[in-house]
């Protein structure tokens, strides 16, 4: 039983997510594949410019006051400069 606090925990960050995506939905009148296809599209442009590492993005969207914040947090991978040439 010693994970079961971290499982819970986050089970409960899960619901919490899904839960701000509903709202979100709600607010913006788009759907979760809707938000999922922006996201894709999103990492493709950015790909074409730098390598990312798909694994480690996060794409949010919440609510600050009366205005919704889309942040993504996309992390570089480290990449030697190319030469032109």
């Amino acid at each position: 039983m010693a994970g079961w606090g971290r499982t819970n925990k986050q089970s409960a960050d899960e619901a919490k997510e899904r839960l701000k995506l509903v709202l979100i939905h709600d607010r913006t009148d788009l759907t979760q594949e809707e938000l999922a296809v922006m996201k894709n599209e999103l990492l493709a442009v950015i790909s074409q410019h730098v390598e990312i590492d798909p694994d480690g993005v996060r794409i949010t969207m919440k609510q600050e006051g009366r205005e919704q914040k889309l942040t993504a947090d996309i992390p570089l991978k480290t990449t030697r400069r190319r030469k032109l040439g």
